[in-house]
């Protein structure tokens, strides 16, 4: 009997160590931030601030972890980091002092939204080389849907228990289930470990035979190309976008006139629609040149920041939703496909961490800006309209570079 292709339990391991991220990631801490600051007595520049240097300081997880992860393996590698995440979230649940939560949060956005992320993408890519678009598709629809189901059941937490018990149970979540299952199901493919694994015994695929391991760009030939820059700052802006809204989230559907349910909603319909924008961007991707659907999904993205200042209806709030949702989707299987796809996989850890590290600098701005805005203007608004015009001008570079061969 033909035995199923292990890089796919690798792939579902890879979304679920995604998923493990969320208390990492802006939009998990989103989750807490009008709790935390009420209990705390933060104030918001205050926290936007911790927030900065705490997701720069901690950008360092997503470059020192590809050294690690092409030396030592996947296997290994998110065994320790899961650990060493789900340990300081439960830590930060007893956090009383400005000085503590700083600490904890540096230390899950190294781990997390950094460590963990560089990961996960890279898993995937040391498995599929020729399929690479299918598998970060399917691999997209699978993250997409715990995402889905993590937001509300962690806000719904947060509403009847309290912040500090959502959290507690977070961090016992990743410690008790994703750390045991890293070390008892993650492998390496044959071609990383030049041999037969001892008990798991992938079939040769096609797309192994088509490019080896060892074939690739190294890290400087990846960042003199202007492909790298293209993508690389085009997902960085959608991190800016995304971590800056998904902070202050609920702060501002409130100035919009609506209160924490229709922001919970908003979550759903975001990852439901991203994960349209994941099976569509997979799509496409089979027939467009990535670049013109990188253009696309910024638009998109333009279009739904243009937006958001008119919104006043239910109707109107699900609809700017929709599309940050599908910009995102498009965005996020973009940023998981193009690395291995372009440059190859002899230093893939390393060229995906440079790349995320931009992405996690850009995502620390992201929070300041729109709190500066709304100090010293009294509205998000002003922030909105400058973010929808500088990535209209990223998209319409996007949309007239001219790719490499390899991305065609």
């Amino acid at each position: 009997m033909k035995r199923i292709y292990y890089g796919w339990v690798v792939l579902v391991m890879a979304a679920a160590a995604m998923v493990g991220t969320l208390p990492g990631r802006t939009q998990g801490l989103g989750l807490i931030t009008e709790p935390l600051l009420a209990d705390l007595g933060i104030g918001r520049v205050d926290y936007a601030q911790l927030n900065l240097w705490a997701t720069l300081i901690g950008a360092a997880g997503a470059i020192g972890i590809g050294r690690f992860l092409d030396r030592f393996g996947s296997r290994v590698v998110l065994t320790i980091v899961a650990v060493g995440l789900g340990a300081t979230v439960v830590l930060m649940s007893r956090v009383e002092t400005f000085g503590q939560l700083a600490v904890a949060v540096t230390l899950t956005r190294a781990l997390g939204q950094s460590a963990l992320s560089v990961v996960s993408i890279a898993m995937v890519g040391q498995w599929f080389v020729r399929r690479i678009d299918m598998a970060m598709a399917i691999y997209s629809v699978a993250l997409s849907i715990g995402f889905m189901i993590a937001f509300p059941v962690v806000g719904s937490l947060v509403q009847a228990r309290g912040w500090r018990v959502a959290w507690f149970a977070v961090g016992a979540g990743i410690l008790a289930a994703l750390a045991p299952l890293a070390w008892l199901l993650v492998r390496r493919p044959n071609a990383e470990l030049g041999l037969e694994m001892e008990h798991v015994k992938p079939e040769r695929e096609p797309e192994q035979e088509l490019e080896p391991l060892a074939a690739g760009s190294t890290l400087p030939e990846a960042l003199r190309t202007t492909a790298f820059w293209i993508f690389a700052l085009g997902a960085a802006l959608y991190g800016l976008v995304a971590s800056g809204i998904g902070l202050f989230n609920e702060s501002i559907l409130v100035e919009r006139g609506f209160g924490p349910d229709v922001y919970y909603q908003t979550l759903v319909v975001t990852a439901m629609t991203g994960l349209a924008g994941n099976f569509i961007g997979g799509w496409l991707a089979r027939f467009m040149s990535l670049n013109r659907l990188m253009a696309l999904s910024l638009f998109v993205l333009a279009a739904g920041l243009l937006a958001l200042p008119h919104v006043s209806t239910l109707a109107m709030a699900m609809a700017w939703a929709v599309m940050m949702g599908l910009g995102g989707g498009l965005v996020m299987v973009l940023f998981f496909s193009v690395w291995p796809r372009v440059f190859g996989r002899r230093h893939l850890g390393r060229i995906q961490g440079v790349a995320q590290a931009l992405t996690v600098l850009a995502s620390a701005v992201g929070p300041l800006l729109l709190a500066l805005c709304v100090e010293m203007t009294g509205s998000y608004a002003a922030m909105f309209y400058i973010l929808a015009g500088t990535v209209s001008v990223c998209a319409a570079a996007a949309a007239v570079v001219r790719p490499p061969r390899r991305l065609t």
